[in-house]
């Protein structure tokens, strides 16, 4: 679903050079639950817009549900990221003025959908997510947890292939935090595939994989799923 191969990044000014990636090779099949963890700085959050087709890369390849992403216009790369891809980010980055359902409605008006299909769409999503009682609200008055629930319902109204979550428990308590990540593991077993950037040791290790980057390359590629299931056995 997803390849990397060789991925550079170098970011340039006029008197320094910075190697964001190096050589850095990936692959993530579909329905898979992909932690990605490193130090400060050592690539994570570039790798991850670079997967979100957020920026673009100095070198390697990036094969995208089988498409070349390096040989697709901007206007190309917009539509494929909009059909494919749901982004939830550490700061939930919900719109303070509009209630829970307008903000799920959002990006579903830039894909053209009716707004029959958009209601339809956003109903599930917040079902989904457990939140259908409160669509009125506004994201002021529910808790940090809810808020990322909401995220992840907007997310999920576009029906993406695949989730980017960045740091996505990062700005939650601890009981908050696992309750998010129960959410996504329930979302991954109903088939879509995650990859999720966390500094959190315990919620990286339920992932399946845990990729460690340290200075833009693959340090560690850790395939968890065998514990997993000797735990459940």
């Amino acid at each position: 679903m997803l390849k990397m191969n060789n991925i550079k990044k170098v970011f340039r000014t006029d008197l320094v050079e910075t190697h964001a990636l190096r050589d850095f090779s990936l692959e993530v099949n579909e329905g898979e639950f992909v932690a990605i963890t490193g130090p400060s700085g050592s690539g994570k959050t570039t790798f991850l817009n670079i997967t979100g087709m957020l920026e673009t890369f100095s070198g390697g390849t990036y094969h995208l549900d089988g498409k070349d992403v390096s040989k697709l216009s901007d206007s190309q790369r917009s539509r494929l990221r909009n059909e494919k891809i749901g982004f939830i980010f550490q700061g939930f980055n919900l719109i303070p003025d509009l209630n829970l359902f307008d903000n799920v409605d959002v990006p579903l008006r830039y894909r053209g959908f009716s707004a029959k299909e958009r209601k339809i769409r956003i109903d599930d999503a917040l079902e989904r997510v457990g939140l259908s009682a409160r669509k009125k609200h506004l994201p002021s008055q529910l808790s940090g947890g809810q808020q990322q629930r909401v995220a992840i319902a907007r997310a999920l109204a576009g029906s993406p292939r695949f989730l980017l979550a960045d740091e996505p428990t990062g700005n939650l308590d601890s009981l908050m935090a696992r309750q998010v990540m129960q959410l996504l593991e329930d979302i991954n077993q109903q088939g879509t595939t995650i990859i999720m950037v966390t500094h959190d040791n315990e919620l990286a290790r339920r992932a399946h994989r845990n990729v460690h980057i340290v200075d833009g390359q693959v340090s560690d590629y850790k395939d968890l799923q065998p514990v997993l299931e000797m735990a459940e056995a």
